[in-house]
């Protein structure tokens, strides 16, 4: 059996992005439908990074009176960098007016869904999605089985893949899945969730002799930690104990509160940029369309303000029959993109200890951390990325 299914826009992906750029194409009558390969309650239980940006706040309030970002999330108006035993603190609305929110991205997930099911929102949960069938260059199909087994297509005047990094629908507009400019890093995160109140108020970047740690936050009960390793590591490989010893190491003149680990991984370093992100009548958003280690917090950010700019272009081009916003879409996105790619690596390369690095290497990279965190200039220059860029 088969069914089909025609909307303005098919969204291939219920994250954030997707889940976003439907409230902002609805708000402007144009009707859409979202189909994802997971249940609800998958989506709703992804853990990912929960560091919002200044603009995202102000979107999700816009979208969303109701959003539990000022109740359940934290506003933070700074981080710490240490480095040489000391904390230099990086005051954000003191140097450009803005701040970040520690609120991570289940919670967001579930207040998106909520939000757009509530709103009557066609949102099909347990379809595979194989392609999208693009013969038809005004009318792309997306080709996928339903929850029940059965083929279903959606056909469309858009399709947008926001179907992270994995992405499906890449290929229709790539021509390959994994076409486009990659880097991978000689070290990776392993990361812990622990019960315990927190180390600090706000989040700290720890360059130590004894290598790199990022003290972060998750709940007033639960903590998220890390600390630089290999890439192959094994997380199941050291005791508990050996995890505090390391962490505590990497945080000289912070004493860390402990508890009880609770769920432990590795997480792999890498930056990807798709070689398009267009074509024709198919776009690529958010992990589809890029990926940035998670050092300077962009990868959700970034998601959104891509979505930003192709709501505004497919509002013109299917309300007011202007293709001009959407044949500048993928130019107007990669400025941003690259920006945050370039943020992202300075921040890792900053921060992290390269496997061969030489003497000079280490003493070069204290000057940089000195530079950064003496210098008015410098300082602000962090603060205006790690806050974000104003959306467009």
């Amino acid at each position: 059996m088969s069914s089909s299914v025609s909307t303005r826009v098919a969204i291939v992906g219920a994250g954030p992005a997707g889940l976003i750029l439907s409230q902002l194409l609805a708000d402007a009558g144009i009707d859409s439908v979202i189909v994802d390969s997971r249940s609800r309650e998958d989506i709703e239980a992804t853990i990912r990074a929960g560091i919002l940006e200044q603009g995202t706040v102000d979107l999700l309030r816009r979208i969303d009176p109701d959003t539990r970002v000022d109740t359940v999330g934290n506003r933070h108006d700074g981080i710490e960098l240490r480095f040489g035993d000391e904390g230099h603190r990086i005051d954000f609305p003191a140097l450009v007016g803005r701040s970040v929110w520690l609120y991570p991205q289940h919670e967001v997930l579930k207040d998106l869904l909520a939000l757009r099911l509530r709103a009557g929102q066609d949102l099909r949960f347990g379809v595979s999605v194989a392609g999208v069938d693009s013969s038809d260059p005004k009318h792309p199909v997306v080709v996928a089985t339903d929850a029940r087994g059965e083929s279903l297509s959606v056909t469309a005047d858009f399709v947008v893949g926001a179907d992270g990094s994995r992405s499906v629908v890449r290929a229709a507009v790539t021509d390959a899945r994994s076409t486009g400019h990659f880097r991978e890093y000689p070290y990776g995160w392993f990361g812990i969730l622990c019960e315990a109140p927190p180390s600090s108020p706000e989040l700290i970047y720890s360059n130590s002799e004894a290598g790199f740690a990022l003290i972060s936050q998750r709940s007033p009960e639960v903590q998220r930690m890390y600390f630089q390793c290999d890439p192959g590591a094994d997380p199941a490989a050291p005791s508990d104990a050996e995890i505090w010893d390391t962490l505590q190491a990497r945080v000289p003149g912070t004493t860390l509160i402990d508890g009880p680990i609770i769920q432990r991984d590795v997480l792999r370093f890498r930056s990807f940029v798709a070689r398009d992100l267009r074509r024709g009548r198919v776009a690529l958003v958010g992990d589809a369309a890029h990926t940035v280690p998670p050092t300077g917090a962009k990868g959700m950010n970034l998601a959104i303000a891509d979505v930003v700019l192709l709501s505004d272009a497919l509002r013109a081009l299917l309300v007011d029959q202007n293709e001009g916003p959407i044949d500048g879409y993928e130019e107007r996105a990669l400025d941003r993109i690259w920006k945050a790619q370039h943020f992202s690596w300075w921040m890792t390369n900053l921060l992290h200890v390269a496997p061969d690095a030489t003497e000079f290497d280490r003493r070069r990279q204290l000057g940089e951390l000195r530079t950064v965190a003496e210098s008015e200039a410098g300082r602000t220059l962090l603060a205006e990325a790690y806050t974000g860029w104003p959306l467009s």
